[in-house]
């Protein structure tokens, strides 16, 4: 009973960790433009009112349009269950987990391109090719740093790979593991198409990526686009949060707390970065990734040297 109240305690902190950080990142950015910005609680204000709204459908479209707000919500769900929580264990945990984690966020990727060319949309099948070229250089970097965390602590799992001794291999593979968080922080704004790789809140069809797919959605659809992101983001924070912060308290009090203000500190960095940088070209995303994955393997011969 006391293990059941834990995971429900858990799984209620990941939704408010979800709409916080998201608010956080908004408070940021308008901290530097010299505004108050919008409430911490905007997202979740903007989620209800579109839940209350009509859905508008286009004549084109089939059951795979309806696929990608359901996977949104679904799969970051599903993948925070793989991770480990602060000293909370994952609910799920076998040899090899980290495949199926990278690979249940391929399957989010595919109906949402999927649903986006549904609608018969040429700006939206633009985001698509878009989102899936940047995803094939961006996928290869988490494998190769995730073979990197099992070479170095000698784990197939993930709650092996931030295990208690997380720590014992930081002091062996430092300078490996800090290249692996700064990947990390890249996957994570590519990922959730964030500033320098692409705007969220941008309006101009011909530069949008994510947005551009998702243009067609309304109502509660975008409702659980809009929740299933700001998800997304977090599982991502958790999984920089993790690596980033290897120290354990043993008091699970503090520990939460610790995991907590790293979340939120995540939100923070996300917003300085998108407030101090401006996006990059799309033929200079490439290249950033692609540089990007030769610091990664540069790492796989640094830990196997």
């Amino acid at each position: 009973m006391l293990e059941l109240f834990q995971i429900i305690l858990t799984l209620l902190l990941f939704f408010i960790l979800s709409i916080i950080n998201m608010g956080i990142i908004i408070k940021v950015k308008a901290f530097f433009g010299g505004r108050c910005g919008a409430p911490v609680l905007q997202k979740m204000y903007d989620i209800l009112k579109l839940v209350k709204k009509s859905i508008k459908l286009s004549q084109t479209t089939s059951w795979v349009f309806f696929a990608a707000p359901f996977c949104a919500l679904v799969v970051p769900l599903f993948a925070f269950l793989f991770l480990p929580f602060a000293d909370i264990p994952p609910l799920i945990s076998f040899e090899g987990d980290f495949l199926l984690f990278v690979y249940i966020f391929g399957v989010l990727r595919f109906f949402t391109t999927s649903s986006a060319l549904d609608t018969s949309s040429s700006f939206e099948g633009m985001g698509s090719a878009r989102e899936l070229t940047f995803s094939f250089l961006v996928e290869p970097i988490l494998f190769i740093c995730l073979i990197i965390l099992a070479k170095g602590t000698s784990s197939l799992t993930l709650y092996g790979f931030f295990g208690s001794h997380i720590l014992e291999a930081w002091q062996d593979y430092s300078t490996i593991f800090g290249i692996v968080v700064v990947c990390f922080l890249v996957i994570l704004l590519v990922e959730n198409a964030r500033i320098p790789f692409d705007d969220p809140s941008t309006h101009l069809e011909l530069t949008m990526i994510h947005e551009a797919m998702v243009l067609d959605h309304s109502g509660p659809l975008l409702a659980s686009i809009i929740l299933g992101g700001a998800m997304k983001l977090t599982v991502y924070a958790i999984l920089l949060v993790d690596l980033a912060i290897p120290f354990k308290t043993n008091i699970l009090f503090f520990d939460v707390l610790i995991a907590i203000t790293g979340v939120l500190g995540v939100g923070v960095i996300v917003g300085i970065i998108e407030s101090v940088m401006a996006r990059f070209r799309l033929n200079a995303i490439n290249k950033v990734l692609i540089g990007m994955l030769i610091v990664s393997l540069f790492g796989i011969i640094l830990i196997t040297r």
